[in-house]
């Protein structure tokens, strides 16, 4: 009986939860956080069963009313959809644990609505995972991105106008995809992801189908924030609160970046569409740029969630590059690229929020090597992160990027690879300048003042609380263990992704 409901299971447990939560809350708000939670410890069970039925039986199916597709809508895991299900719930869980005393700093009034907000957006991302319904597909879309803005605007003094920024252009980006979805419709006569596959190379030749097509990609690239369609993305990150950062940098780009894969691979046929229209080229071209755009504004940046926000555009970029290559490597790097940026990046956004309940601050100026010691565990959580964004082995973030290598070397873009490379380094130069104000001490002058304690300076720990490190401290361990683990995760999992005849 669960095996046969499972794809509905997880976004069905992510609904009930956030309409239950102002439902309790109005009479015990304190319950909410529980609530939220709890919802997610539920669900990762559920998405590693799935995983597990999926990766040993094949693909499991579900229609809604048993209307039997393409009639009736349907949901479908299979490996690369069970695999991100599982990586949002687990992500989510770890930012939750840390959320309690985060979010009880940063909004103490805002706690019922702020997790029932979560909680649909959760249930937004698992169901874009689940559905293989285009129009179905879309519900879900908004069903995120409404949470999604509501949770930027609860933020700093800024978060308002970076909300309404992200509602108007977020608006823009679904309504261009829904635009799309019906071009393919009215040619098709079907919304059933797996029945137009079948039909579309019958149409494939008429332009309402490629200008669907486009449409689509360009609405989902504008909600994944792909070079040049990131203009809402800094501002959003970098002025929600630390939980909300912390969950849509990791995770909502992530879900555009999988709507993508399964549009260009899984509907339609890559190989076809090139020979008409160039879209996944000019998604590898507008990726590199992505990449060089990102790591150049991230070296501006003295503010490390803003940072951190500017890199976010360059990592979706190397994402990019792996769909735009277009061959098996390439495709592994991207799908490897998705797991380990929303964990490095999930890492240093707890990062930025410990130093932000602890210091009050995230700047960057502001830092010293004092840090390394008030904040010796979370500092150390922030160079394996940072290590991880640079492509350093033995870390995860090295062998996706390795895969993207071999991908550019197997087709024969060489640009590719050197902005790759160029990419890597760029990383390197202001991850680094953080990593050496935090390790290494900075004198502006000569100081006549001898310290106390003997000529030893005292410092206070400042660390954050158990409930804040933990979490912290098992993503910058999944980065390690993740790196060691990837040739098994490769040819065990991701290897089952692949899309036939790529």
């Amino acid at each position: 009986m669960i095996e046969a409901n499972l794809p509905l299971l997880v976004p069905l447990t992510f609904l009930i939860s956030a309409l239950v939560i102002p439902l309790i809350g109005l009479r015990v708000p304190g319950a909410a956080y529980p609530l939220a939670l709890a919802a997610v410890l539920a669900t990762i069970p559920i998405a590693g069963f799935g995983l597990y039925r999926v990766m040993d039986g094949g693909p499991v199916s579900y229609t809604l009313g048993g209307w039997e597709a393409p009639i009736g809508i349907e949901f479908v895991l299979d490996p690369l959809a069970s695999f991100l299900t599982l990586l949002v719930t687990v992500v989510s869980c770890l930012v939750l644990i840390h959320a309690r005393h985060v979010a009880s700093v940063e909004h103490p009034d805002k706690q019922v609505p702020y997790y029932s907000l979560v909680l649909l957006l959760l249930a937004g991302f698992c169901g874009i995972m689940a559905t293989g319904d285009l129009f179905n597909l879309y519900v879900f879309l908004e069903i995120s991105s409404l949470a999604g803005y509501g949770l930027v605007a609860i933020g700093d003094k800024r978060s308002p106008v970076s909300a309404y920024r992200y509602l108007i252009l977020g608006s823009v980006g679904t309504g261009f995809y829904l635009l799309g979805t019906g071009f393919i419709y009215v040619m098709s006569g079907s919304l059933n992801m797996a029945d137009v596959a079948r039909i579309l190379p019958q149409i494939l030749d008429q332009p309402a189908v490629l200008a669907g097509l486009i449409l689509m990609v360009t609405g989902i690239g504008l909600k994944t924030a792909l070079f040049p369609l990131h203009f809402w993305l800094p501002d959003a990150y970098s002025s929600a609160s630390s939980v909300s950062s912390a969950l849509l940098a990791p995770l909502g780009t992530k879900v555009g970046a999988y709507v993508l894969i399964r549009i260009l691979f899984f509907v339609f046929d890559p190989a076809a569409v090139e020979q008409r229209v160039p879209i996944t080229s000019v998604i590898a071209w507008l990726s590199a740029g992505g990449v060089l755009y990102g790591s150049l504004m991230a070296l501006a940046q003295q503010e490390f969630k803003r940072m951190l926000a500017y890199s976010s555009v360059a990592q979706i970029g190397y994402i990019g590059l792996g769909l735009g290559m277009a061959n098996p490597l390439g495709f592994t790097g991207a799908v490897l690229h998705i797991l380990n940026h929303a964990l490095m990046k999930a890492a240093l956004f707890l990062v930025a929020g410990n130093l932000r309940v602890q210091l009050g601050h995230s700047n960057i100026a502001a830092m010293d090597h004092r840090l390394s010691r008030q904040m010796p565990w979370s500092m150390a959580a922030l160079v394996v992160g940072a290590l991880s964004m640079i492509g350093l082995p033995p870390t995860a973030g090295f062998f996706s990027k390795w895969y993207l290598v071999l991908g550019g070397i197997q087709g024969s873009y060489w640009v590719f690879v050197g902005v790759i490379l160029l990419g890597g380094l760029l990383n390197a130069i202001y991850f680094f300048r953080v990593v050496e104000r935090v390790y290494l001490p900075f004198r502006r002058g000569p100081s006549n003042q001898a310290a106390p304690n003997g000529g030893q300076e005292v410092v206070e720990n400042r660390e954050a609380r158990f409930s804040m490190l933990a979490p912290t401290l098992v993503l910058a361990g999944a980065l390690l263990a993740l790196g060691l683990a990837s040739s098994f995760l490769v040819n065990r999992v991701i290897h089952h992704m692949i899309p036939a005849g790529l």
